[in-house]
Formats: structure tokens, C-alpha cells, sequence
């Protein structure tokens, strides 16, 4: 277990933590929910589906992040929430996030954080949590991040290999922090902010298979073409394609 140096009410917890004796008092009452997303994570994320349209694991990345001890899960408790207040606590994370090693070099991509809201009613979550990653996703962007909505919706967004997949479903609402990379232009490249965003960091320097959509979004968004930038926190190429 991980608590913030700033602030000690705001921690991140690893598998381990689930099964200590005795439980975090945050953890009391909402135990079962947080393991349920490690369970989602292994039985889910980590395995292949029938509907994603491509082979491989429903997210490349979560095994490494598991394996490596970096999947961190924080917990947000409460039957509501104000929006400006969980805005405030996403931004404690995002920012811890940049500090929580590795901060470079290929096991970069596997550290995420995942912020559950596990007491949230699922009609308050599902709104709660569509609404702040639509009003903060081009804030996280900014910073080479990416900012993902997770609920029982589940939320809207469709698969890239099959559209009718609905890939974000999960048991427990969550709002998760993980590095942008060079494959996540489909999810960028329709809003000039956020596109923007993927040139700064990445340039020309995506996977060959998507330059060419690089070039449309830009000439789209009037935006130039520049050279990959040489201070981005990952220093590696990749071809990971999120979770969907």
C-alpha cells in the first residue's frame, strides 16, 4: 500500500492489500467490490473474447501491469459524489501518477490507476463517471495521459475491431489513469484538443499502420505534422490498443 505524501486519506492499493488482516478501514464494507475488479482484470481484461474481433487478451496491457505490481486501485467512498470534488481527487492521482516509477522505458505502459467508486449507485455512476471522463479527458491528454470510463452500462463506445463489442463494462465503476500511447490515436483523432495533444507526444512516430490517418486528422484539424517530441515520458514504441 501506497499512501500520498500530501495527502494521507488518498491511497493506492496493490492485490496484496485485499487480503490483509485486518482490512484498511477504507476498505471496510467495500472489500468484495475491489476485489472484483482484480478478478474482472484476470478473468476479463486478461483473456481473450469472442466479440472483440481480434486475437489476444481484451486489454494487452493489464497481465504485464498485474505481474509487475503497478496496477494500483484507489478507492472513493460514498453513495454520491460532487463532480468538483472527485475532479480534485482524479487530480491528486494524475499527479502522483507522473511521480510512481517507472516513469520511462518499456514497463511504462503497464502502470495505471484505477479509481473505484465502489458505493456509487449504478444509475449516479453511469452518469457520473461518462460526465467527468467527457469534461476531463482533454486535461489528461494534455499531460500524455488518457483518462477511461468504466461501468456496468456499460459505456457506450464501441470496439475498434467490432463496434457492436461494448468493451468498458465492468463490475464496479471506475475512472482509470494510464499513459497515452502511439495506438491510441482512433480515440484522439476526432477532437482538435486532444489530437493536438497526440501530435505534441508523438508526432509522426505512431505505428506505421496509422500514419496515414495521422495525416487526414491533421490536414482535418489544420494542425502540422511535427517530429515525435524528445521529452515524453515513455520513450518507447508500441502497439497497444487499449481495451477495445
Amino acid at each position: 500500500m501506497l499512501t500520498h505524501p500530501m495527502n494521507p486519506e488518498q491511497l493506492l492499493l496493490t492485490e496484496s492489500d485485499l487480503a490483509a488482516d485486518p482490512l484498511h478501514p477504507l476498505l471496510v464494507g467495500a472489500v468484495d467490490q475491489v476485489r472484483a475488479v482484480v478478478a474482472w482484470a484476470r478473468e476479463y481484461l486478461c483473456a481473450p473474447h469472442p466479440e472483440l474481433g481480434r486475437k489476444g487478451p481484451v486489454c494487452p496491457y493489464a497481465q504485464g501491469s498485474l505481474d509487475r505490481g503497478i496496477f494500483y486501485l484507489a478507492v472513493h467512498r460514498g453513495e454520491t459524489v460532487n463532480e468538483a470534488e472527485l475532479d480534485e481527487v482524479l487530480a491528486v492521482y494524475r499527479d502522483w501518477f507522473h511521480e510512481l516509477d517507472p516513469l520511462t522505458g518499456p514497463s511504462a505502459q503497464f502502470k495505471t490507476i484505477l479509481l473505484t467508486l465502489p458505493d456509487l449507485p449504478g444509475d449516479v455512476a453511469r452518469q457520473v463517471v461518462d460526465r467527468t471522463q467527457l469534461r476531463l479527458k482533454p486535461k489528461y491528454t494534455e499531460q500524455g495521459l488518457m483518462l477511461g470510463e468504466f461501468h456496468d452500462g456499460p459505456p457506450a463506445k464501441g470496439g475498434l475491431w467490432n463496434t457492436d463489442f461494448r468493451p468498458l463494462r465492468s463490475p464496479v465503476p471506475m475512472l482509470v489513469v494510464r499513459y497515452m500511447v502511439a495506438s491510441d490515436l482512433p480515440f484522439l483523432a476526432d477532437d482538435p484538443v486532444t489530437f493536438a495533444s497526440y501530435l505534441r507526444y508523438f508526432g509522426r512516430g505512431g505505428p506505421a499502420s496509422l500514419r496515414g490517418q495521422v495525416q487526414a486528422a491533421a490536414q482535418r484539424h489544420g494542425l502540422p505534422l511535427p517530429e515525435p517530441s524528445t521529452d515524453v515520458g515513455i520513450r518507447h514504441q508500441n502497439t497497444n490498443q487499449g481495451v477495445r
